[in-house]
């Protein structure tokens, strides 16, 4: 049985139109990192943190669409580092695609240390060691989840997907009745709108960019979408545009409750925009604290699940490609999970999470993403060059992923010299791997059903269940029923 685009099951293709892969790109980027980022950018800049979140976006868009132009003439693949691979030869390909592995192997260190700091929202009194122990805890499930392979039933997951949405709708909702009746002490929240220095405001880029990572990682299947050409750069802007608005709209409200000062100096953001919002009476506003509170740790914990899933996923499929050691893609036998790669994955991170600060982990996901980002885009020019039959149809074939490449080169810059020197390190490494531990050689069997037709569409599938591309996806639902009655 093979998905649909709409989310049921059916015995035959059926090809994704734009509204499809829209929720397919909102999907693969936006998780729990609004939790996670939202205070970064006040804590440098100020109120003119709404700014970089515009210019974060639309730099991720151009980023993106350059992407998207790979997939269309090399689709299915195995993404950037096949792509580089194609190009290149199979050593870039892996230095690539080991970028790659380290930036979503950063990121899955982000979130322990975001739980804990949201669970200490809730419970203030948790020493150091305590702490270490919740985000043991929390990797704990992530991995357990993952070696089991448990899928959540289709009522069950509605029921998670919609609580870890109430907060931000109560968030916005709350935000729209602060600025109504108390306008004046909004306004004055977003002022000074302008903070800190042209330094800072680079800081903030790095940091607020992260948040539209995942595009990287998501599932295109070019052969089921409807005039692809067309679609999936239409899809992806579309795609960007709401994921823009969401954060922007997000931000504009916890910073318009709080203010920029405050929320500095924030460590759980949405919590103290709840605070702020539902001052009174006292009940209501504990019980919408506490329903914020649960709603980030169900977030992160679902986040970091689907990005263990992802990453995982990536070191299996280089792992059959040859790039990464055998170990990666051996499988358990009763659950057929990689569960080596896994406990490797969970536990490192872990690792991570304790010698890491909340904004060098990020920056350091970032620099090696810009560095996997500038790659592929570079990589566009060549597969065009190398397939112009394929890429005829495409748009401003060369500039768009010039400008991605330019835009990825200012991310790298903008990182300190300390993280830019620890990440070249981790990329170093690789070398050794490749060279003495890698087979070289494709699992002909693992790689065809990796990349089948059903497979693909199982992932692109759950990618479209994601956060808010789920509301997109009941929104569909709901324009059919009404036109079919």
């Amino acid at each position: 049985m093979r998905p649909r685009g709409d989310g049921t099951q059916t015995g035959v293709s059926a090809k994704l139109n734009t509204f499809d892969v829209t929720s397919l790109v909102v999907g693969s980027i936006i998780g729990a990192d609004v939790y996670v980022a939202t205070a970064i950018g006040a804590r440098l800049v100020g109120p003119s943190s709404l700014l970089v979140w515009v210019l974060a976006g639309a730099m991720a868009m151009v980023i993106a669409l350059s992407f998207s132009y790979c997939v269309m003439i090399l689709p299915k693949v195995g993404g950037p580092y096949a792509y580089v691979k194609a190009v290149a030869g199979p050593f870039p390909g892996f230095i690539v695609g080991w970028g790659l592995l380290l930036a979503e192997w950063f990121s899955l260190a982000v979130f322990p240390v975001a739980f804990t700091q949201y669970f200490l929202a809730l419970d203030p009194g948790i020493d150091d060691l305590g702490k270490a122990l919740l985000k043991a805890v929390f990797i704990a499930i992530i991995l357990v989840t993952n070696l089991i392979g448990v899928k959540a039933a289709g009522r069950v997951n509605d029921v998670l997907t919609v609580a870890k949405l109430s907060p931000l709708l109560l968030i916005v909702l709350g935000g729209i009745a602060f600025l109504a009746l108390q306008p004046g002490q909004f306004a004055g929240n977003l002022v000074p709108f302008f903070t800190g220095d042209f330094s800072a405001f680079g800081r903030a880029l790095v940091l607020i960019f992260w948040a539209y990572a995942g595009f990287e990682l998501s599932t295109l299947p070019t052969d089921e979408v409807i005039q692809p050409r067309k679609t999936i750069p239409r899809a992806i802007l579309m795609g960007m545009v709401i994921v823009i608005a969401f954060y922007f709209l997000t931000n504009f409200f916890v910073i318009g409750t709080v203010g920029g000062r405050a929320l500095g100096a924030s460590s759980s953001p949405l919590v103290d925009a709840a605070r702020a919002t539902f001052s009174s009476p006292a009940l209501l506003t504990s019980v919408i604290v506490l329903v914020v509170g649960v709603g980030a740790l169900l977030s992160i914990t679902g986040a970091d699940e689907s990005g263990t899933v992802g990453t995982s996923r990536l070191a299996y499929a280089m792992s059959i490609d040859g790039l990464l050691p055998e170990v990666f893609s051996r499988k358990q036998k009763r659950f057929r999970t990689p569960y080596l790669g896994l406990i490797i994955l969970c536990v490192t991170a872990y690792v991570a999470s304790l010698m890491g600060t909340l904004s060098d982990l990020i920056s350091s996901a970032v620099f090696l993403l810009a560095f996997v980002y500038f790659a592929t885009c570079f990589s566009t020019i060549f597969l065009e060059r190398m397939h112009p039959r394929l890429s005829s149809g495409l748009r401003w074939k060369v500039a768009i992923p010039v400008v991605g490449m330019f835009f990825s080169v200012v991310l790298m810059g903008l990182v300190s010299p300390r993280l830019i020197g620890i990440s070249l390190v981790l990329l170093a490494i690789g070398i050794p791997i490749y060279t003495f531990f890698s087979p070289q050689k494709e699992l002909v069997e693992l790689k065809d059903a990796f990349w089948s037709p059903e497979a693909i569409s199982r992932r692109a599938y759950l990618q479209g269940q994601r956060f808010l591309a789920y509301p997109l996806r009941a929104i569909k639902r709901l324009m059919r029923r009404r036109s079919a009655s």
